[in-house]
């Protein structure tokens, strides 16, 4: 099974924080260990999650009805 990989492009500051923060670590690359994050981010539901619960959007539609944005 061959991975294809693409690059991507950080501000030097930030990789040089990710490199000390995983220096003495199991990630032997910045690019692993952002790897890891992205996925488990991506798992996680990323920004597939919602924005608001149920209960808060049904708030907020009541205070737009209440204002008369919607009816």
């Amino acid at each position: 099974m061959t991975k294809e990989f693409t690059q991507i492009m950080i501000p030097t500051n930030i990789y040089q924080k990710l490199e000390k923060k995983i220096k003495g670590t199991e990630y032997t690359s910045v690019a692993s260990y952002v790897t890891k994050i992205l996925k488990d981010h991506l798992e996680k539901g990323g920004a597939e999650q919602q924005a608001f619960t149920q209960e808060e959007e049904e708030k907020v539609k009541e205070r737009l009805k209440a204002l008369g944005y919607i009816d």
